[in-house]
């Protein structure tokens, strides 16, 4: 009999679940259109910042060392949340610049998201074998070829895993900017609490919708590191990879 009126309630509680987002769906596609923005728009901010701020941080230049340390150590202490709104409101107040909410959003999580990507970026980096930056060095590439050619495909691999747990961060922490007024999937998720009063429903899709955002976000980073090991796997057989191995000992018959 319990098993029969649980099952009674599942039933009722999907049946009422698709319902609601029978009549919700184009409001939670909006948010999710918003979210999906703020996503790409701060990974992408990010991850250049990233890099530059990463790569100034292994270089000889003390000022560029210096410069890449105050950034991270001040951005990775400040809430993106606090960015969000010195963003959205501060700055506006103090100065005559203007961000729309949604360019406030990305802004503040790009440059906090930049913060954390950099650290990333120096330690992988730092982690390509010295003797393989010898070897280039010995070969008189210049810098600019090193970090293009072997130091960065290298470093590249070690920074993908880290970098889609930050690109999965990130999506997550949007659904802070629906604060400063973005109408993402927490503004819609908020919109239909407040005139339906089912927050059970509201706020159980706005759950599934992260989910699945966080999933495709998982299977294509997958794929990314899958294509970066390939091409790491492919170059260290031929080309300039195969200078850098150690010379193979020839045996007086000739054989290998």
């Amino acid at each position: 009999m319990d098993v029969v009126l649980w099952a009674q309630t599942a039933w009722d509680w999907a049946v009422g679940a698709v319902e609601f987002i029978g009549t919700r769906f184009p409001s939670y596609l909006e948010g999710a259109k918003f979210t999906v923005l703020a996503t790409l728009g701060g990974a992408a901010l990010g991850f250049v910042l990233a890099m530059v701020i990463g790569i100034a941080g292994t270089t000889r230049s003390r000022a560029l060392r210096a410069v890449a340390t105050v950034y991270t150590e001040t951005f990775r202490g400040v809430s993106a949340l606090v960015l969000m709104f010195w963003a959205a409101f501060a700055i506006p107040n103090v100065t005559s610049f203007t961000f729309e909410p949604l360019t406030a959003g990305i802004v503040a999580l790009g440059v906090n998201i930049g913060a954390y990507g950099a650290e990333v970026v120096r330690a992988a980096i730092n982690a390509v074998p010295r003797s393989q930056v010898e070897a280039t060095i010995a070969l008189n590439m210049t810098w600019t070829r090193r970090m293009w050619s072997v130091i960065l495909p290298q470093a590249w691999a070690q920074m993908l895993p880290t970098f889609g747990n930050l690109v999965i961060e990130l999506m997550k922490a949007t659904a802070v900017i629906s604060l400063i007024g973005v109408t993402d999937i927490m503004w819609s998720a908020d919109l239909a609490r407040s005139s339906t009063f089912e927050t059970v429903y509201a706020y159980g899709w706005a759950l599934v919708m992260y989910f699945v955002f966080a999933q495709i976000l998982v299977f294509l980073m997958r794929l990314l590191e899958r294509h970066a090991n390939r091409r790491l796997g492919r170059a260290s057989g031929t080309g300039f990879w195969s200078l850098l191995r150690p010379p193979s000992i020839t045996t007086a018959g000739g054989a290998r």
